[in-house]
C-alpha cells in the first residue's frame, strides 16, 4: 500500500513539472506600442506566437483602412513590410493570432510618420554683383508634417527672417519655400547667408530634428590672370605622362574647356576639366593647346595657350606593300614607309638581301617596283631613325607566276628489259608550287589522266606501256606541259634470239603519229602472238 503511494506521488511531481516547463500562448509585436517611421524608407512589423505549434495570424488597422503593406507568414511569426512607407501608413495596426478553434490573442502597434529628408536648398538670385538687391530663397523638400516646420535666414549670426508654419493643413509631404529680400551693404561681401530649419515634434523621437544650409555673400568677377602650367614641361619625351593645369580667378568658378588646333586649322573639344591629363604623350599629340576659361554669370571669357612638342625616337606608324603584298609577276607595286618623330627621322627603306640603301631619306618614303619580277620577291626592310634612336619593320613580298622550266628525268637512263622499272619524275618551278599530273596519250589522240604526283614509276614493265607519257605542272596562274616518248622492248618467239633494247626518250610536246602507224602495221604483218619484232619489221620495210 505505502509503495503504490510513493509511486502515485512521484506520477504527480512529474505531471507538474511538465505542466510547469511548458509555456503558455502568449504573443508579441515587434516593434512594440509605438514606432516613428520616416515616409519613403522601410518598415517591417513582426507579429511572434509562443507556445502554439501552429498559430494563423491576421493582419488590419483599427479603422479597417488598406493595409499599406505585404503580409508573409513564416510558421510561428508573421511579417507586415511597408517599403516604401507613406502617408497611407499613418494607423494603429493590429495583429490576431489564433491557435486551434479556442484560442485567441491580439496586440496593437502606432505607426507614425514624419518626413525630414534632406537638407535646405538655398539659393541666391539674381546672383549676386555689388551693390544690386538679392534675394535669398531656402527650399525644405518633402516635409510632414509641415505644421511643425520652423524657418530661420540669418546673415552671420544676425536673424534676417523667421516664418513658422503652424497654421499649415498639409496632409502629405510637400515642398515649403521661404524668401527674403535686402540690399547688402559693401561689408556684406563675404558673409554666410544661413538658413536653418527645424521640425520639433515633442510627441517623436527621431534625428536630426533641425537641417542647415549656408551659402557665402558673394561679388561675381573674373574670369582673369589665365595661366597653363606643362608639367614635366612643354617638350616631354614620347611616352612620358603630360599633365596641362589651366589656373584662372574667376567668381563663380569658371567652367574650363580644353581645345587644341588640328593641322587642317580645325579646332578639337576635348574635355571640360581644369587639368587635361595625357598618361603616355603620343608624337600626334604635339600641337597648341587652348584653355578657354568662361564665367556664365559675368559673361565673359579668357584663353591661354601652350604650344606643346613631344620629342623621342622615331615610330614607324606604317610599313606598307600596294596593291598587296601578294602580287603577279608584271604588276606595278610600291613599297612605303611612315614614320613619326621629332626631330625628323632619316627613313631607309631596302631589300634585306641588299647592301645599299633605297628610296628617299624623308619622313614618306615610297620605293617604287614598275612591272615586278621573280626576283623582286622577298623581305623588305625599313628603318627610321635620329638622334634618339631608331626603328624598324619587315614585310614580305610575294610574287606569284605561272608554272616554268618544267623538265621530266627518267631512271634507269640505260636500256631496261621487259619487265623492269622504270621512273619519271617531273619538276616544275611556280608560286604558288605548282601541281604536278600525269597524263598519257591513247590511240586515238585523246589523254588520259594516270597519276596525279611528280614521280610515275612504272613496275614490272609491260608492251602494252608504251606511247606518250605527258608531265603538266599547274597553278592558278596557268600551266606548262612536257612529255615523254616511251618504247618498250619484247620477246620474240624463240626465247633464245633477244632484240636489242629500243628504249628512246624524248622531250616533245606532240604525239609521235608517224611513228606509232609504222609499229601498228609491222606487227600485223608479223603475225607476232603475244610479242613483236622491230627490228625485223623495219629491215622487210627497208
Amino acid at each position: 500500500m505505502l509503495k503504490q503511494m510513493g509511486r502515485t506521488s512521484q506520477a504527480v511531481l512529474v505531471i507538474l513539472y511538465v505542466l510547469r516547463t511548458v509555456k503558455a500562448f502568449d504573443m508579441e509585436i515587434i516593434p512594440a506600442n509605438r514606432i516613428v517611421a520616416q515616409i519613403g524608407e522601410t518598415l517591417t512589423l513582426t507579429c511572434n506566437a509562443t507556445g502554439c505549434a501552429s498559430p494563423s495570424f491576421s493582419w488590419r488597422t483599427q479603422m479597417d483602412n488598406p493595409l499599406g503593406g505585404t503580409v508573409n507568414n513564416h510558421g510561428t511569426y508573421s511579417t507586415l513590410t511597408m517599403n516604401p512607407v507613406s502617408i497611407v501608413n499613418s494607423h494603429a495596426y493590429l495583429c490576431t493570432v489564433f491557435c486551434g478553434e479556442k484560442d485567441k490573442k491580439e496586440k496593437s502597434v502606432k505607426v507614425e510618420l514624419y518626413s525630414f529628408p534632406s537638407d535646405p536648398v538655398l539659393e541666391i538670385s539674381p546672383s549676386l554683383a555689388a551693390a544690386e538687391t538679392v534675394t535669398v530663397s531656402c527650399k525644405i523638400p518633402d516635409v510632414y508634417p509641415s505644421h511643425h516646420l520652423e524657418v530661420l535666414l540669418k546673415k552671420e549670426e544676425h536673424v534676417l527672417h523667421e516664418k513658422y508654419f503652424y497654421e499649415d493643413d498639409s496632409t502629405n509631404t510637400e515642398t515649403k519655400t521661404v524668401t527674403y529680400s535686402f540690399k547688402p551693404m559693401a561689408e556684406d561681401i563675404g558673409k554666410e547667408i544661413t538658413c536653418v530649419a527645424k521640425l520639433p515634434i515633442p510627441s517623436m523621437d527621431f534625428e536630426p530634428k533641425e537641417r542647415v544650409s549656408s551659402r557665402k555673400l558673394n561679388a561675381n568677377f573674373g574670369p582673369q590672370n589665365t595661366v597653363i602650367t606643362a608639367s614635366p614641361g612643354k617638350s616631354p619625351m614620347e611616352g612620358d605622362s603630360l599633365n596641362l593645369t589651366c589656373v584662372t580667378e574667376s567668381n563663380p568658378p569658371a567652367q574650363i574647356v580644353w581645345r587644341k588646333h588640328l593641322a587642317e586649322e580645325s579646332i578639337q573639344h576635348l574635355i571640360r576639366n581644369n587639368v587635361l591629363s595625357i598618361p603616355r604623350a603620343r608624337f600626334n599629340d604635339s600641337g597648341l593647346y587652348i584653355c578657354e576659361v568662361i564665367n556664365i554669370v559675368t559673361n565673359k571669357t579668357e584663353t591661354a595657350t601652350v604650344d606643346i612638342v613631344i620629342q623621342g625616337a622615331p615610330v614607324l606608324t606604317e610599313l606598307s606593300i600596294e596593291p598587296s603584298t601578294t602580287v603577279q609577276e608584271g604588276e606595278n607595286v610600291s613599297i612605303q614607309c611612315f614614320a613619326e618623330s621629332n626631330p625628323p627621322p632619316r627613313i631607309i627603306l631596302r631589300r634585306k638581301s641588299d647592301s645599299t640603301d633605297m628610296g628617299l631619306y624623308s619622313s614618306r618614303s615610297i620605293l617604287p617596283l614598275p612591272s615586278v619580277m621573280i626576283l623582286n620577291g622577298g623581305d623588305y626592310e625599313c628603318v627610321a631613325e635620329n638622334k634618339f634612336g631608331n626603328s624598324r619593320r619587315e614585310i614580305t613580298l610575294n610574287v606569284e607566276y605561272g608554272p616554268k622550266n618544267t623538265m621530266i628525268s627518267v631512271i634507269p637512263a640505260t636500256a631496261v628489259k621487259e619487265g623492269e622499272t622504270v621512273m619519271m619524275k617531273c619538276t616544275s618551278s611556280g608560286n604558288p608550287s605548282p601541281v604536278i599530273s600525269w597524263n598519257k596519250k591513247k590511240a586515238t589522240g585523246e589523254s588520259e589522266k594516270i597519276f596525279k604526283n611528280a614521280t610515275l614509276t612504272i613496275q614490272n614493265l609491260k608492251s602494252q606501256d608504251l606511247g606518250l607519257y605527258e608531265c603538266e605542272a599547274y597553278n592558278q596562274l596557268g600551266k606548262e606541259v612536257k612529255a615523254v616518248q616511251l618504247f618498250v622492248q619484247a620477246r620474240l618467239e624463240n626465247p633464245n634470239q633477244m632484240l636489242p633494247l629500243i628504249i628512246a626518250f624524248s622531250s616533245v610536246t606532240a604525239i609521235a603519229v608517224p611513228a606509232a602507224a609504222i609499229l601498228i602495221y609491222v606487227s600485223r604483218k608479223a603475225k607476232i602472238n603475244g610479242s613483236y619484232s622491230l627490228v625485223k619489221a623495219l629491215r622487210l620495210k627497208v
